[in-house]
């Protein structure tokens, strides 16, 4: 049998301070859903999803946040990117240079952060 592996989904991990904080974020702001806790009173590890999409949010001691490290960065490949944009607008999660833009490299995209400074493009090809 000559089987190769096929990678199929990704589901990353990002680091926030308080996982109940993110969800609440994630899910009042960002439109996800709540797929599972490992505690439903005070979890340290929880995912969330929106359509085809899974993030998944680990707390983090407050030691590891005292070290300057660079936050993660996620690309979400989107569909209707411009009908997004206007519902997370309405939902006060942009920063001031926030805006959907075509860039150089052939992309319509917009990003922001999260509570954590965890790093959101959303895009799509044009």
């Amino acid at each position: 049998m000559n089987t190769k592996g096929h990678l199929h989904q990704i589901h990353p991990v990002l680091p926030v301070k308080n996982v109940i904080d993110a969800l609440a974020f994630y899910v009042n702001k960002l439109g996800f859903k709540i797929a599972f806790a490992d505690d439903s009173t005070n979890p340290k590890y929880a995912g969330i999803r929106r359509d085809a999409i899974e993030i998944h949010l680990q707390r983090h001691d407050a030691s590891e946040w005292d070290v300057a490290i660079d936050r993660p960065m996620l690309r979400i490949v989107t569909e209707h990117i411009e009908a997004l944009f206007e519902e997370y607008k309405t939902k006060d999660v942009f920063h001031t240079k926030t805006a959907l833009k075509e860039t150089a490299w052939g992309t319509k995209e917009f990003g922001f952060y999260d509570l954590d400074k965890n790093g959101l493009t959303f895009y799509r090809d044009l």
